[in-house]
């Protein structure tokens, strides 16, 4: 038995669960500890989100810390192999190719995709752009769109997505598209209760409907806070989260408060809360997972709905909140 309802179709030929799961942390020593004897306990967590019918992963080929890059997308590979059971055939692979300086041709990116698929053991389903160079490098932009294009066009990607686009860089990459008869399936931002600056203080989501374009929510537990886990900031996770947790925490206690009585009457946790938030906006969340209990957590996200009020509540104390999550430098307008 699963929980997944209806999948969502964002391509002729490709359909996502309505959550995705996140790999970011898989290979990622710097923020999330990654050592390789995690590597079991995430095939076990591959293996469950597969069983209840989440078949979709989002990764990176810059996804790992230092000569790890692209060790996410190397564990998907194996795991993608090592699995059997149901929903084994529908398993897709998003990958987000970077946007080094040493890729400036179309060429550029037809060859990181390659590389990606060589990684995975299989072909990439979803390719994805993984931030705009418009603040830095906007005559770079263009040739790496054309690489996407081309990858589509030559039946090696089921999709093309962007992640980190607003609307302005977002119409001009449509327009580009549109004109060889392309379609733009996804794009990607940081969207949680706490960062809620891409679709409503830019507008994507009307913008996005009217393209057709299905929005990914990423860190939509805000690497961890929304979960409820740290409400004291005498507890607080080691490493870099550490400093902005303990900025953040005092300053969101009224969110994290009325999320922990909805939780209470709905029967939930914070974090599922916090994911079917997304969910009720339309988005289509990928909340990342370490270990099985994580990932259980965030399964139990589906299969309910917060009411309408509830959503409203929700949303009028995170935007009436003094201070957000921090925004990624590479979100462009």
């Amino acid at each position: 038995m699963t929980l997944i309802e209806s999948k969502i179709k964002v391509a002729d030929n490709l359909f996502l669960s309505p959550m995705g799961c996140g790999t970011w942390a898989w290979g990622n020593q710097f923020l999330w500890g990654y050592k390789p004897s995690m590597d079991e306990q995430l095939q076990e967590v591959f293996n469950l989100h597969v069983s209840q019918g989440i078949t979709w992963f989002d990764t990176g080929d810059s996804y790992g810390t230092g000569k790890l890059n692209g060790r996410s997308e190397t564990l998907l590979g194996q795991f993608c192999r090592q699995y059997q059971g149901d929903h084994q055939d529908e398993i897709a692979i998003a990958t987000k190719l970077a946007v080094y300086p040493w890729r400036l041709t179309r060429q550029s990116m037809i060859n990181a995709c390659a590389k990606s698929a060589q990684r995975l053991g299989k072909p990439v389903d979803l390719v994805q752009m993984h931030w705009s160079p418009a603040k830095y490098l906007p005559w770079q932009e263009k040739p790496l769109l054309d690489g996407l294009g081309d990858l589509y066009q030559k039946g090696l990607v089921k999709g093309i997505g962007l992640s980190n686009y607003g609307p302005k860089n977002l119409l001009k990459a449509h327009q580009q598209l549109q004109e060889r008869g392309l379609k733009i399936s996804t794009l990607q931002v940081q969207y949680s209760l706490l960062s809620t600056y891409p679709i409503n203080e830019l507008g994507l989501k009307d913008l996005c409907e009217e393209l057709g374009i299905k929005i990914i929510a990423y860190s939509p537990l805000t690497l961890g806070l929304l979960t409820g886990k740290y409400q004291d900031i005498n507890n607080l996770p080691s490493g870099p989260r550490k400093l902005l947790f303990k900025q953040l925490i005092p300053k969101i206690k009224p969110l994290l408060q009325t999320m922990e009585i909805i939780a209470k009457n709905k029967g939930k946790t914070m974090a599922q809360v916090a994911i079917n938030w997304c969910i009720c906006q339309g988005t289509i969340p990928i909340p990342g997972a370490k270990n099985i209990n994580q990932a259980k957590e965030n399964i139990g996200a589906l299969g309910w709905r917060l009411s309408p009020a509830e959503v409203t509540e929700l949303e009028k104390i995170a935007l009436s909140l003094d201070q957000k999550m921090i925004q990624n430098i590479f979100q462009t307008q």
